[in-house]
């Protein structure tokens, strides 16, 4: 017998951040400004991420690159491993991620790479709460998801190894 089943979620979409709420329009920026601080001299493609945790404190991250190509680090997984680092246990509340792309347009939302949905989906199995994600580019429109986890249908999990 097969069984179908419809993985479906839904997004917020702002024309731009000026239809965001205060809190989440001050995150976007400072994700944005924070772009600047990447380590990307092989794509041109700087990423930045700010996180608002539980505690009331935010913490960056920008995407670092290698000259031993592919072996960078995402900006997500930057700010997860410093999160985690200095905030053990705290869950994050909401993630702004913006790019600038050096060498094209910065002017529509990107998602998170594989990689980084896992950890992200992750994160949140392992402080019990959902992230919120903000995602923009420099400009243009605005998506919000309410659960980073949704990026990532039919995750594996830590569940799966036991």
């Amino acid at each position: 017998m097969i069984t179908k089943k419809d993985i479906h979620f839904s997004v917020a979409i702002y024309s731009s951040d000026e239809e965001l709420p205060r809190g989440d329009a001050d995150l976007l920026a400072a994700a944005r400004a924070v772009t600047k601080l990447a380590y990307a001299p092989y794509s041109h493609f700087l990423v930045g991420a700010v996180a608002a945790l539980a505690n009331g404190k935010t913490v960056t991250g920008t995407n670092q690159e290698n000259a031993s190509y592919p072996v960078g680090i995402c900006a997500e997984r930057v700010l997860l491993s410093s999160v985690a680092s200095q905030y053990p246990g705290v869950a994050v509340n909401t993630i702004a991620i913006s790019y600038d792309n050096i060498d094209g347009q910065s002017d529509h939302p990107i998602s998170p790479c594989g990689i980084c949905r896992q950890s992200l989906a992750e994160y949140e199995e392992r402080v019990k709460q959902p992230i919120r994600l903000i995602m923009s580019g420099m400009k243009g429109e605005v998506y919000i998801l309410e659960k980073a986890g949704q990026l990532l249908p039919l995750s594996f999990s830590a569940s799966d190894l036991g």
